[in-house]
Protein backbone atom coordinates (compact mmCIF):
# COMPACT_ATOMS: atom_id res chain seq x y z
CA UNK A 1 0.00 0.00 0.00
CA UNK A 2 3.10 2.49 1.00
CA UNK A 3 4.22 1.96 -2.55
CA UNK A 4 0.69 2.80 -4.21
CA UNK A 5 0.44 5.79 -2.10
CA UNK A 6 4.31 6.77 -3.33
CA UNK A 7 3.14 6.15 -6.70
CA UNK A 8 0.28 8.72 -6.38
CA UNK A 9 2.46 11.24 -5.07
CA UNK A 10 5.08 11.01 -8.10
CA UNK A 11 2.32 11.67 -10.32
CA UNK A 12 0.82 14.48 -8.88
CA UNK A 13 3.31 17.29 -9.97
CA UNK A 14 3.37 16.11 -13.52
CA UNK A 15 -0.52 15.84 -13.44
CA UNK A 16 -0.33 19.73 -11.68
CA UNK A 17 2.16 20.88 -14.68
CA UNK A 18 -0.28 19.82 -17.37
CA UNK A 19 -2.95 21.13 -15.45
CA UNK A 20 -1.74 24.73 -15.37
CA UNK A 21 0.08 24.61 -18.84
CA UNK A 22 -3.38 23.81 -20.55
CA UNK A 23 -5.70 26.20 -18.17
CA UNK A 24 -6.57 29.66 -18.91
CA UNK A 25 -3.92 31.01 -16.71
CA UNK A 26 -1.54 28.80 -18.31
CA UNK A 27 -0.71 28.78 -22.19
CA UNK A 28 -2.91 31.49 -23.13
CA UNK A 29 -0.33 34.15 -20.82
CA UNK A 30 2.44 32.12 -21.78
CA UNK A 31 2.20 32.79 -25.23
CA UNK A 32 1.00 35.81 -24.26
CA UNK A 33 3.98 37.16 -22.47
CA UNK A 34 6.05 35.56 -25.28
CA UNK A 35 4.78 37.91 -28.16
CA UNK A 36 5.03 40.85 -25.40
CA UNK A 37 8.34 40.15 -25.36
CA UNK A 38 9.20 39.75 -28.98
CA UNK A 39 7.65 43.68 -29.19
CA UNK A 40 9.83 44.51 -26.81
CA UNK A 41 12.85 43.11 -28.80
CA UNK A 42 11.43 44.66 -32.18
CA UNK A 43 10.98 48.07 -30.52
CA UNK A 44 14.55 47.79 -28.96
CA UNK A 45 15.93 47.30 -32.50
CA UNK A 46 13.86 50.17 -33.85
CA UNK A 47 14.14 52.97 -31.22
CA UNK A 48 17.72 52.18 -29.64
CA UNK A 49 19.90 51.36 -33.27
CA UNK A 50 19.14 54.70 -35.03
CA UNK A 51 15.77 53.56 -36.45
CA UNK A 52 13.96 56.72 -35.39
CA UNK A 53 15.76 58.25 -37.32
CA UNK A 54 16.32 55.95 -40.07
CA UNK A 55 12.71 55.19 -41.46
CA UNK A 56 11.88 58.96 -41.52
CA UNK A 57 14.49 59.55 -43.86
CA UNK A 58 13.31 59.56 -47.57
CA UNK A 59 14.37 56.36 -49.43
CA UNK A 60 16.94 58.04 -52.38
CA UNK A 61 18.97 58.94 -49.24
CA UNK A 62 18.97 56.62 -46.65
CA UNK A 63 21.66 54.28 -47.83
CA UNK A 64 23.62 57.05 -46.67
CA UNK A 65 22.95 56.39 -43.03
CA UNK A 66 24.97 54.22 -40.20
CA UNK A 67 22.22 52.24 -39.62
CA UNK A 68 21.27 51.52 -43.33
CA UNK A 69 23.57 48.87 -42.71
CA UNK A 70 21.43 47.41 -39.86
CA UNK A 71 18.19 47.96 -40.61
CA UNK A 72 17.95 47.65 -44.11
CA UNK A 73 15.62 44.30 -45.31
CA UNK A 74 18.54 42.20 -45.43
CA UNK A 75 20.58 43.68 -42.19
CA UNK A 76 20.82 41.79 -39.25
CA UNK A 77 18.09 43.85 -37.64
CA UNK A 78 15.66 44.58 -40.69
CA UNK A 79 15.80 40.63 -40.68
CA UNK A 80 15.08 39.83 -37.09
CA UNK A 81 11.87 42.48 -37.66
CA UNK A 82 11.40 40.19 -40.63
CA UNK A 83 11.52 37.05 -39.01
CA UNK A 84 9.57 38.54 -35.11
CA UNK A 85 6.88 40.03 -37.67
CA UNK A 86 6.53 36.47 -39.09
CA UNK A 87 5.80 34.88 -36.01
CA UNK A 88 3.75 36.91 -34.85
CA UNK A 89 1.57 36.04 -38.10
CA UNK A 90 2.12 32.28 -37.49
CA UNK A 91 0.88 32.44 -33.85
CA UNK A 92 -2.57 34.09 -35.11
CA UNK A 93 -3.16 30.09 -36.41
CA UNK A 94 -2.80 29.32 -32.20
CA UNK A 95 -6.76 30.83 -32.26
CA UNK A 96 -7.60 27.83 -35.54
CA UNK A 97 -5.49 25.26 -33.15
CA UNK A 98 -7.62 26.33 -30.09
CA UNK A 99 -11.12 26.15 -31.59
CA UNK A 100 -10.14 22.37 -33.67
CA UNK A 101 -7.68 20.64 -31.23
CA UNK A 102 -9.70 18.92 -27.75
CA UNK A 103 -6.36 18.99 -25.81
CA UNK A 104 -6.40 23.49 -26.00
CA UNK A 105 -10.21 23.53 -25.62
CA UNK A 106 -9.89 24.03 -21.37
CA UNK A 107 -7.00 26.91 -22.44
CA UNK A 108 -9.00 29.72 -21.78
CA UNK A 109 -12.21 31.77 -23.44
CA UNK A 110 -12.40 31.72 -27.06
CA UNK A 111 -12.41 35.19 -26.63
CA UNK A 112 -9.29 35.85 -25.13
CA UNK A 113 -7.61 33.49 -27.58
CA UNK A 114 -9.39 35.64 -30.44
CA UNK A 115 -8.24 38.81 -28.94
CA UNK A 116 -4.83 37.07 -28.75
CA UNK A 117 -4.94 36.22 -32.46
CA UNK A 118 -5.94 39.67 -33.19
CA UNK A 119 -3.04 41.21 -31.36
CA UNK A 120 -0.47 39.13 -33.38
CA UNK A 121 -2.32 40.02 -36.16
CA UNK A 122 -2.08 43.57 -35.82
CA UNK A 123 1.98 44.19 -34.36
CA UNK A 124 2.71 41.16 -37.30
CA UNK A 125 2.45 43.52 -40.24
CA UNK A 126 3.74 46.55 -38.40
CA UNK A 127 6.60 44.61 -37.92
CA UNK A 128 6.92 43.28 -41.15
CA UNK A 129 5.92 46.68 -42.67
CA UNK A 130 9.28 48.26 -40.78
CA UNK A 131 11.07 44.79 -42.41
CA UNK A 132 10.51 46.04 -45.56
CA UNK A 133 12.14 49.63 -45.32
CA UNK A 134 8.72 50.74 -46.98
CA UNK A 135 9.88 49.70 -50.53
CA UNK A 136 7.33 47.54 -51.73
CA UNK A 137 8.13 45.90 -55.29
CA UNK A 138 7.94 42.79 -56.66
CA UNK A 139 6.72 39.52 -55.17
CA UNK A 140 7.11 41.01 -51.98
CA UNK A 141 4.51 43.67 -53.01
CA UNK A 142 1.72 40.99 -53.82
CA UNK A 143 3.11 39.57 -50.59
CA UNK A 144 2.63 42.18 -48.36
CA UNK A 145 -1.02 44.06 -50.04
CA UNK A 146 -2.18 39.88 -49.35
CA UNK A 147 -1.31 40.81 -45.85
CA UNK A 148 -3.15 43.79 -45.80
CA UNK A 149 -6.54 42.58 -46.78
CA UNK A 150 -5.71 39.91 -44.66
CA UNK A 151 -5.72 42.13 -41.64
CA UNK A 152 -8.62 44.05 -42.58
CA UNK A 153 -10.57 41.38 -43.52
CA UNK A 154 -9.87 40.18 -39.64
CA UNK A 155 -11.03 43.43 -37.69
CA UNK A 156 -14.80 42.50 -39.88
CA UNK A 157 -14.44 39.01 -38.74
CA UNK A 158 -14.00 40.26 -35.12
CA UNK A 159 -16.61 42.49 -35.19
CA UNK A 160 -18.96 40.19 -36.78
CA UNK A 161 -17.82 37.65 -34.37
CA UNK A 162 -18.43 39.30 -30.68
CA UNK A 163 -22.33 40.51 -32.57
CA UNK A 164 -22.88 36.73 -32.21
CA UNK A 165 -23.70 36.07 -28.32
CA UNK A 166 -21.79 33.40 -26.80
CA UNK A 167 -21.13 32.08 -23.24
CA UNK A 168 -17.48 32.46 -22.04
CA UNK A 169 -16.10 28.78 -23.25
CA UNK A 170 -17.27 30.19 -26.91
CA UNK A 171 -20.27 27.90 -27.52
CA UNK A 172 -22.86 29.89 -29.30
CA UNK A 173 -26.17 30.76 -27.68
CA UNK A 174 -29.64 29.80 -29.18
CA UNK A 175 -32.41 32.52 -30.08
CA UNK A 176 -34.24 31.10 -27.48
CA UNK A 177 -31.74 31.64 -24.62
CA UNK A 178 -30.98 34.93 -25.80
CA UNK A 179 -34.95 35.48 -25.25
CA UNK A 180 -35.19 33.71 -21.97
CA UNK A 181 -32.37 36.20 -20.58
CA UNK A 182 -33.99 39.54 -22.16
CA UNK A 183 -37.05 38.30 -20.32
CA UNK A 184 -35.54 38.06 -17.08
CA UNK A 185 -33.88 41.61 -17.55
CA UNK A 186 -37.61 43.03 -18.65
CA UNK A 187 -39.03 41.28 -15.19
CA UNK A 188 -36.11 43.23 -12.98
CA UNK A 189 -37.47 45.74 -14.59
CA UNK A 190 -41.16 45.42 -13.54
CA UNK A 191 -40.42 44.41 -10.08
CA UNK A 192 -38.01 47.75 -9.46
CA UNK A 193 -39.84 50.72 -8.05
CA UNK A 194 -39.18 52.75 -11.58
CA UNK A 195 -42.12 54.95 -11.79
CA UNK A 196 -44.38 53.56 -14.89
CA UNK A 197 -43.81 56.75 -16.66
CA UNK A 198 -40.26 55.54 -16.86
CA UNK A 199 -40.51 52.33 -17.54
CA UNK A 200 -43.08 53.78 -20.34
CA UNK A 201 -40.21 55.55 -21.98
CA UNK A 202 -37.71 52.59 -21.43
CA UNK A 203 -40.00 50.03 -23.92
CA UNK A 204 -40.70 53.06 -26.55
CA UNK A 205 -37.00 53.29 -26.86
CA UNK A 206 -36.27 49.53 -26.96
CA UNK A 207 -38.87 49.69 -29.41
CA UNK A 208 -37.29 52.20 -31.61
CA UNK A 209 -33.67 51.12 -31.42
CA UNK A 210 -34.56 47.84 -32.95
CA UNK A 211 -37.01 48.93 -35.52
CA UNK A 212 -36.10 47.88 -39.05
CA UNK A 213 -32.86 46.16 -37.15
CA UNK A 214 -33.41 43.18 -39.01
CA UNK A 215 -33.80 44.38 -42.71
CA UNK A 216 -30.31 45.44 -42.72
CA UNK A 217 -28.50 44.13 -46.03
CA UNK A 218 -24.74 45.05 -46.18
CA UNK A 219 -21.97 45.26 -43.31
CA UNK A 220 -21.99 49.01 -43.85
CA UNK A 221 -26.01 49.26 -42.98
CA UNK A 222 -25.35 46.75 -40.30
CA UNK A 223 -22.37 48.59 -38.72
CA UNK A 224 -25.27 52.28 -39.33
CA UNK A 225 -27.89 50.71 -38.03
CA UNK A 226 -25.69 49.77 -34.44
CA UNK A 227 -24.47 53.36 -34.81
CA UNK A 228 -28.04 54.66 -34.39
CA UNK A 229 -28.87 52.40 -31.82
CA UNK A 230 -25.95 53.27 -29.22
CA UNK A 231 -26.95 57.22 -30.20
CA UNK A 232 -30.38 56.06 -28.73
CA UNK A 233 -29.32 53.82 -26.03
CA UNK A 234 -27.15 56.72 -24.83
CA UNK A 235 -30.25 59.27 -24.92
CA UNK A 236 -32.12 56.68 -22.97
CA UNK A 237 -29.35 56.51 -20.53
CA UNK A 238 -28.86 60.11 -20.09
CA UNK A 239 -32.92 60.72 -19.55
CA UNK A 240 -32.73 58.13 -16.90
CA UNK A 241 -29.88 59.32 -14.83
CA UNK A 242 -31.99 62.88 -14.76
CA UNK A 243 -35.04 60.97 -13.71
CA UNK A 244 -34.26 61.37 -9.82
CA UNK A 245 -33.56 57.85 -8.88
CA UNK A 246 -31.53 56.86 -5.79
CA UNK A 247 -27.70 56.12 -6.61
CA UNK A 248 -28.93 52.35 -6.11
CA UNK A 249 -31.96 51.92 -8.36
CA UNK A 250 -30.33 54.20 -10.43
CA UNK A 251 -26.98 51.59 -11.43
CA UNK A 252 -28.98 49.09 -11.47
CA UNK A 253 -31.69 50.45 -13.82
CA UNK A 254 -28.71 51.81 -16.02
CA UNK A 255 -27.12 48.14 -15.81
CA UNK A 256 -30.31 46.32 -17.10
CA UNK A 257 -31.62 48.66 -19.74
CA UNK A 258 -27.67 48.55 -21.32
CA UNK A 259 -27.86 45.09 -21.08
CA UNK A 260 -31.39 44.59 -22.87
CA UNK A 261 -30.36 47.14 -25.38
CA UNK A 262 -27.41 44.95 -26.44
CA UNK A 263 -29.22 41.63 -26.90
CA UNK A 264 -32.35 43.20 -28.45
CA UNK A 265 -30.50 44.52 -30.95
CA UNK A 266 -28.31 41.63 -31.37
CA UNK A 267 -31.57 39.31 -31.45
CA UNK A 268 -32.51 41.43 -34.48
CA UNK A 269 -29.75 41.36 -36.21
CA UNK A 270 -28.89 37.98 -35.50
CA UNK A 271 -29.99 35.90 -38.51
CA UNK A 272 -28.25 37.97 -41.18
CA UNK A 273 -24.98 38.87 -38.74
CA UNK A 274 -24.91 34.90 -39.20
CA UNK A 275 -24.70 35.26 -42.74
CA UNK A 276 -22.25 37.98 -43.31
CA UNK A 277 -19.81 35.70 -41.17
CA UNK A 278 -20.50 32.75 -43.08
CA UNK A 279 -19.75 35.28 -45.96
CA UNK A 280 -16.63 36.49 -44.41
CA UNK A 281 -15.19 33.11 -43.95
CA UNK A 282 -15.07 32.31 -47.41
CA UNK A 283 -13.55 35.32 -48.72
CA UNK A 284 -11.00 35.70 -45.47
CA UNK A 285 -9.86 31.64 -45.59
CA UNK A 286 -8.08 31.97 -49.32
CA UNK A 287 -6.70 35.13 -48.38
CA UNK A 288 -4.38 33.59 -45.33
CA UNK A 289 -3.42 30.71 -47.38
CA UNK A 290 -2.34 32.94 -49.92
CA UNK A 291 -0.07 35.22 -47.83
CA UNK A 292 1.54 32.15 -46.29
CA UNK A 293 2.47 30.66 -49.85
CA UNK A 294 3.96 33.67 -50.96
CA UNK A 295 5.85 34.39 -47.89
CA UNK A 296 7.28 30.83 -48.28
CA UNK A 297 7.92 31.86 -52.13
CA UNK A 298 9.25 35.05 -50.77
CA UNK A 299 11.48 32.82 -48.29
CA UNK A 300 12.48 30.52 -50.87
CA UNK A 301 13.90 33.56 -52.60
CA UNK A 302 15.80 35.03 -50.32
CA UNK A 303 17.57 31.86 -49.39
CA UNK A 304 18.59 31.01 -52.41
CA UNK A 305 20.10 34.81 -52.95
CA UNK A 306 21.99 34.07 -49.49
CA UNK A 307 20.10 35.94 -47.50
CA UNK A 308 20.93 35.17 -44.46
CA UNK A 309 20.00 36.71 -40.51
CA UNK A 310 23.27 38.41 -40.18
CA UNK A 311 22.59 40.25 -43.24
CA UNK A 312 24.45 39.67 -46.55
Amino acid sequence: MPEVGARRVSRAPAAAKKERLFSSSGLLNSLALAALAGLAVASWLLFARGGWEYYRTPLAVRGYLAAHRFLRPSGPGGNVLGIVGTLFMFMTLLYVARKRMKILRNSGSILGWLEFHVFCGLFGPILITFHTSFKFNGLISVAYWSMVLVVLSGFVGRYLFVRIPKTIRGQELSRNEIEERVSELKARLAESTIPVSLLLKIEEAERAAVEGAGQQRTFLQLIGSELQARRRTAALRKEIRQSGLNRALLHETLDVVHERAILLQRIARLKRTRQLFQVWHVFHRPLVWLMFAIFFIHLGVAVYFGYTVFGR
